[in-house]
């Protein structure tokens, strides 16, 4: 039994270990490189949505393009 509780406090502890860096790290990559968004709406019609569809799209933003100004003409930029 008391090696039982031994082995459930290490697994708590490394979870907490992995969650403390996961958690960093990704907020720094969704923030820095890329996220996910959804399009929803007439407003981005016909490029997304198209035909009307009540579905939304779901597209990759890439921030690191916009932090190196690498935007050219026919790129769709998202503001928040």
């Amino acid at each position: 039994m008391a090696q039982a509780q031994g082995l459930g406090k290490r697994y708590i502890k490394a979870f907490f270990k992995g969650f403390f860096v996961a958690v960093p790290v990704t907020v720094t990559f969704l923030d820095r490189v890329a996220c996910v968004a959804r399009v929803e709406g007439a407003s981005m019609q016909p490029s997304l949505n198209p035909g009307g569809r009540q579905e939304s799209d779901v597209v990759l933003l890439n921030h690191w393009s916009i932090r190196n100004y690498d935007v050219q003409r026919g790129d769709i930029v998202s503001l928040v």
